[in-house]
């Protein structure tokens, strides 16, 4: 339940650290190629919230390591979010 409210908060908090520190630089540039295209910065930040929540997921509840390497792929998709259709969108 709470849950949720964590994971947004938490999210848009690792985002904005992201985006300060341009690291990933991936982060900045989607972040620009998403305003460019005609998002709103809530709009690119909630994109870009589904991109980091898999990663943030994984190192929380599985106790993996973070995966740069997914993450950039699944920014690069963006606004697309193909990963998302199997766990929460099912059609």
């Amino acid at each position: 339940m709470d849950q949720e409210q964590l994971d947004q908060s938490l999210l848009f908090e690792v985002l904005e650290n992201q985006l300060a520190d341009n690291h990933p630089k991936q982060v900045k540039e989607t972040m620009l190629r998403l305003r460019m295209t005609g998002h709103s910065n809530e709009e690119a930040l909630e994109l870009m919230a589904c991109a980091l929540a898999p990663e943030m997921q994984a190192v929380i509840e599985q106790g993996q390591s973070f995966n740069l390497e997914r993450y950039v792929q699944h920014l690069a998709l963006l606004p697309e979010t193909p990963w998302l259709s199997d766990a929460d969108l099912a059609d």
